[in-house]
C-alpha cells in the first residue's frame, strides 16, 4: 500500500529553523525512493504554516488514504504526548475515510545511538 508521510517540527520564530525542517523534508522525499511513501510533506505545531491539520488536509486533498505522521521530536513532552493526537484525531473525524496513524517519536528509535556516534565520526573525519 502506498502511503504518505507528514514529519512534524515544533515550528519556530527563525525562519531558517523552519527551513531546515523543509529542507530535511526535501532530503526525506528524495532518499524515499521505492519506499511505500510516494507523497511527504512537513507541517509545524505553531509558529509555522502549514499547521498539521493544514499539513494533512494538503496530503488528503492530492489523493492520500493512508497517513503516517512522524512526530520530529525526541522526547515525549506535552507536544507530542497531547496536542499532535489532539489535531490528528480531530482532523480524522473530519476524513474518516482515510486512515491516519502517529509514528514513535524520533527519540525512540533504536538507529539514534548509532546515528548519533556516526554524526560525530564524520563530523570529526571532515574536522581532521
Amino acid at each position: 500500500m502506498k502511503k504518505s508521510l507528514l514529519v512534524v517540527a515544533h515550528g519556530s520564530r527563525r525562519d531558517a529553523s523552519n527551513a531546515e525542517v523543509r529542507a530535511l523534508t526535501e532530503r526525506v522525499r528524495a532518499a524515499a525512493g521505492d519506499t511505500d511513501f510516494v507523497d511527504i510533506e512537513c507541517a509545524f505545531l505553531e509558529l509555522s504554516p502549514p499547521t498539521i491539520p493544514e499539513g494533512l488536509e494538503q496530503l488528503i486533498e492530492r489523493g492520500a488514504q493512508h497517513i503516517t505522521v512522524l512526530p520530529y521530536f525526541l522526547a515525549a513532552g506535552r507536544h507530542v504526548a497531547e496536542d499532535i493526537p489532539e489535531d490528528v484525531t480531530a482532523t480524522q473525524a473530519r476524513f474518516p475515510d482515510v486512515h491516519i496513524e502517529i509514528a514513535p517519536y524520533l527519540g525512540t528509535s533504536e538507529a539514534m545511538p548509532r546515528l548519533l556516534l556516526t554524526m560525530l565520526a564524520d563530523s570529526a573525519t571532515a574536522a581532521s
